[in-house]
């Protein structure tokens, strides 16, 4: 059974916040302030998360994991290993400078870069897509043709840079060999806005061509 794939915006920020269900199990990819529309859709759809993925520390997708955490407690909470500090310090994960302080419990788990998880039949490949966040990961399921990639790129642009931590170059260049490589029918679904796939971003997004 094909993994369902389900977005939910979360919050004054438009966190787009990904299920990724199969057979009454999920996963939740970044879970941004207010998480009560999620809560409610797994409870709607009897949907019990095993796993709480994060492509970066920035507090607008880690706002709701506490939340979640208390609902699911068993929920395995994995964050990129390189953005781990930002969990627990609101000055990093920029909640503070923005007037909302939060932090998130800490990670169940670290993941690297190249890792693969799965879920049933198919695979989620961890991709180094830093340069946003010093540890920023994006998702990529062949099985999909999807791949989930956080604030790395977006439909017409690419993540903030101007932001402590961030590095221009650093993500360019990780967009180029780590998103660009994919097929060109992938479609990207970002960590706000609209989705949109690797073809038209390598022929039309400003910051890539």
């Amino acid at each position: 059974m094909p993994t369902q794939i389900d977005t939910l915006v979360l919050g004054p920020l438009e966190t787009n916040c990904y299920v990724l269900s199969c057979d009454r199990r999920c996963w939740v990819v970044d879970v941004g302030i207010d998480p009560a529309p999620l809560l409610r859709f797994l409870g709607e759809q009897s949907l019990t998360p095993q796993r709480i993925l994060l492509t970066h520390g920035h507090g607008d997708h880690i706002a709701g994991v506490t939340e979640l955490k208390e609902a699911f407690p068993d929920a395995l909470l994995s964050c990129p290993a390189d953005d781990a500090f930002m969990l627990s310090d609101p000055v990093a994960n920029l909640s503070a400078p923005f007037g909302f302080p939060l932090t998130a419990p800490a990670p169940d788990e670290l993941i690297e870069a190249g890792q693969v998880l799965s879920m049933e039949d198919e695979t989620w490949k961890v991709l180094d897509t830093s340069g946003h966040t010093p540890g920023g990961v994006s998702f990529y399921c062949e099985q999909q043709k999807a791949v989930i990639t956080g604030d790395s790129l977006f439909a017409g642009s690419v993540g903030r840079t101007d932001i402590p931590g961030a590095n221009l170059d650093k993500l360019i260049g990780n967009i180029r060999t780590q998103l660009l490589a994919l097929p060109d029918d992938t479609r990207i679904l970002p960590g706000h806005g609209t989705p949109s796939t690797i073809g038209q971003e390598r022929r039309s997004n400003p910051f890539l061509i």
